[in-house]
């Protein structure tokens, strides 16, 4: 009976220490947890332009999968964390794109691409912290890296605002000297204008005090709205007037319809220059064969092997169109992938605060990177100087006019 008594409490106290011993190699849930780098895209999926929102989501989803499939970002603790984004619609409305990005900044996003449209990205700009680390400001201290929104100027708004848009007063200016150069027997220039968009409205003036730096004699500009879609009276005037140059600040669906109405009046000016954002397949899907010799400067065009293979995967796989607003989103996420990776960014719901503030400086430093055309400079002021070409509208397609890189 000892003998058994004493096999028994030694069985006993094996079996306690088994239970309490540590397991060497068991599980953590927190660190077996998968860790996400959360992105946010922001653009206008719906109205007249949501084609501009489709095609940035298309070029997100493909760079996405991209970085995702060669093993995702490099945290600053040597893990590995995978992409996760989200997609929200603004409308091209101020007020709903500030609501939009208030509920973003209130989660874990650690980051905003976007927004489409200019007159969102100005006031949303201005709801965030001016200066970094001004504790008597309590704007949102949320970094917003801007793919499409390109009136002039925007991103000196806040500390917390990117912007990788073409500069469209250099590309205007150069182009319009340019056609003087070709073509010195062209005096005058009419213009036409979008007047309740923020972007085609601020790029009439840069195109006219453009045409006029090179001297040529802008007689007037005529106006409408973006949901316009009778022209004849505006078209008459440019009929009556015969300008050598017709330049139009409009996005596709009312650059269509005024090529329409031109067509239908037949007015035929030596020259057409169009708006940035009209440099798209969009504009050839609706009225190719209207805007055969339109010519519009622009930040993309597939002229590099880089280029043509992104905008072929898009195209193909997923089912959209890489354009001057559009190929910034890939040149965009891998800045962020960059820094994110080299400014000691650790994707952890404790850190999303700290994390934020390492991006926003992270990007205040990137001086230089390759884009889709070439060499892109950063500015202090947190914009761009990107390559560009004057393309043409030939045969229902774009073609490159002139490569001035």
């Amino acid at each position: 009976m000892k003998l058994l008594a004493r096999v028994a409490c030694c069985t006993l106290v094996l079996i306690i220490g088994v239970i309490l011993a540590p397991v060497p190699n068991a599980p953590d849930p927190a660190a077996a947890q998968e860790r996400v780098v959360k992105i946010a895209g922001v653009g206008a999926m719906t109205g007249v332009i949501r084609g501009f929102g489709i095609n940035s989501k298309a070029v997100l989803d493909m760079v996405v999968d991209e970085i995702n499939a060669a093993g995702g970002i490099k945290l600053a603790d040597g893990s590995r964390a995978k992409i996760v984004t989200t997609f929200q619609d603004e409308r091209c409305n101020a007020e709903e794109g500030i609501s939009v990005v208030r509920k973003l900044a209130s989660e874990d996003w650690l980051v905003m691409i976007g927004p489409t449209c200019s007159n969102v990205a100005e006031p949303l700009f201005g709801i965030l912290q001016r200066k970094v680390g001004d504790a008597g400001d309590s704007g949102l201290q949320f970094p917003i890296f801007t793919d499409t929104a390109i009136k002039p100027g925007l991103a000196k708004i806040s500390e917390w605002s990117f912007r990788n848009v073409p500069h469209e007063p250099t590309m205007y200016t150069h182009l319009f000297k340019w056609l003087k150069e070709k073509h010195p027997d062209l005096k005058t220039v009419y213009g036409g204008v979008e007047t309740d968009f923020a972007h085609s409205n601020a790029n009439w003036g840069v195109m006219e005090a453009a045409a006029k730096a090179a001297g040529f004699e802008v007689l007037g500009v005529e106006k409408w709205l973006l949901a316009d879609t009778e022209f004849s009276t505006q078209v008459g005037k440019w009929r009556r007037a015969k300008p050598d140059i017709v330049a139009v600040s409009s996005h596709p669906f009312t650059l269509c319809g005024t090529l329409r109405e031109m067509k239908r009046q037949g007015v035929k000016p030596k020259l057409m220059v169009g708006l940035t954002s009209s440099a798209t397949l969009e504009t050839m899907v609706a009225c190719g064969p209207e805007a055969e010799g339109l010519i519009i400067p622009t930040g993309f065009a597939p002229v590099t092997p880089e280029a043509k293979r992104v905008a072929k995967i898009v195209a193909e796989k997923y089912k959209g169109n890489v354009d001057i607003h559009s190929a910034a989103v890939y040149e965009n996420m891998y800045i962020l992938k960059k820094v994110i990776e080299t400014s000691g960014v650790e994707a952890k719901s404790t850190t999303v605060a700290q994390d934020r503030k390492r991006l926003r400086d992270g990007l205040a430093k990137v001086k230089e990177f390759d884009g889709l055309l070439g060499k892109v400079t950063r500015l202090d002021d947190r914009e761009s100087q990107k390559p560009y070409v004057f393309a043409v509208a030939k045969t229902s397609d774009w073609a490159v006019l002139h490569d001035p890189r």
